[in-house]
């Protein structure tokens, strides 16, 4: 007997959203980690906030969305407040009962800016972590390290003299101006977007086109390709040596292996990385002036082959970041804001990873 096409509301729903989340669903073991780690920094959110006045928008919730927003590629935290409004599996993860009512857009911003105050990111990166390694799942010897560009909320045409003297609309008519750039020089000494001035105009290769960009970097444990640290800097020729070096830093004090590609084969920086216990595993640059700063006496061994094979794993964290994360173009200003989102997005893709790790 065929059904009726009748549509009838009912007034009151007796189903909560636990139970239409299916058990198997591939956020139930993400959701338990995310709240471990948001349990331990309870006293880290006290700090941030009045003990008295109007209650903001609760932290935890506030970065369970934000989490939602890299795992499903949503484009913007408008389209963000669109989706929890109607979608109970987002509301579920988030902590939202069925009928409660979203957060302004402008409201969730703020909110976000304030947890830049007390380095949330970079904690709640560390706890996730910490739950990596108490499952046994990070290696303390062997890393590799690598750097890419991330695209900054900024045009060609923000990038403008510093001192005004490039001014294509002298008498205020007209908008969107157009300017040809050929055949004129800019640098980051004389030149700066009005849009983004953190950002710098820079290329990753001599085929690919200059964009106001910043520099992410990301450090790879090898064992099961975790990153186990991560952060932004302003893009520059000596961006990616510096921050290895400094990620390396914060690393348990023993000897360890680092794997990297021929940007890092400096002998500045090989000579810097064995003084602090490190051996540089970097693919050899042998058209560089000078030679390879690497020698025999560490390409002769076998661990430098597998740091080699290895290494090239780190591009799936970047590959990540960008096609399922926000990090191809970012939607935010600013180092603060774009090294949050950073932080935010190696620990969603950690967190992604564990998953699989946990459950084989």
């Amino acid at each position: 007997m065929r059904g009726n096409d009748h549509r009838q509301d009912g007034l009151f729903s007796y189903v909560s959203l636990e139970s239409r989340v299916p058990q198997s669903h591939p956020l139930r073991p993400v959701r338990a980690m995310v709240d471990r780690a948001l349990k331990s920094m309870t006293r880290d959110f006290s700090r941030l906030y009045a003990g008295a006045g109007r209650p903001s928008i609760a932290p935890e919730r506030l970065l369970r969305a934000l989490l939602l927003q890299v795992f499903y590629s949503i484009r913007s935290e408008r389209l963000l407040m669109e989706s929890l409004d109607y979608n109970l599996l987002f509301r579920w993860f988030v902590g939202l009962s069925a009928d409660e009512p979203v957060w302004e857009r402008t409201t969730f911003s703020k909110n976000r800016d304030r947890l830049l105050e007390g380095d949330v990111a970079r904690r709640f990166f560390e706890q996730v972590l910490t739950q990596a390694k108490a499952a046994g799942l990070t290696s303390d010897e062997h890393f590799s390290v690598d750097g890419t560009l991330i695209e900054a909320w900024a045009s060609h045409k923000s990038y403008r003299r510093k001192d005004g003297g490039d001014d294509d609309n002298p008498d205020g008519m007209g908008r969107n101006a157009g300017r040809n750039f050929h055949g004129e020089t800019r640098s980051s000494d004389t030149h700066a977007s009005m849009t983004d001035p953190e950002a710098r105009m820079v290329r990753k290769g001599n085929s690919t086109p200059a964009r106001l960009s910043f520099a992410g970097h990301a450090l790879m444990e090898n064992r099961h390709g975790l990153v186990v640290d991560a952060m932004l800097t302003e893009a520059n020729g000596t961006a990616e040596r510096d921050a290895a070096l400094t990620m390396l830093g914060r690393q348990p004090g023993r000897r360890v292996t680092l794997g990297a590609d021929k940007a890092y084969d400096v002998r500045d920086f090989v000579d810097r990385a064995r003084a602090i216990g490190v051996t540089p595993h970097v693919a050899q640059n042998v058209a560089r002036r000078g030679g390879s700063a690497i020698d025999e006496r560490t390409t002769r061994h076998e661990g430098y082959a597998v740091s080699q094979v290895i290494r090239k794993r780190i591009e799936e964290v970047f590959g990540w970041g960008k096609t399922v994360g926000p990090l191809r173009k970012t939607k935010l200003r600013g180092i603060a804001r774009v090294g949050f989102q950073m932080l935010l997005t190696m620990a969603g893709f950690n967190l992604i990873r564990m998953r699989s790790l946990l459950a084989g």
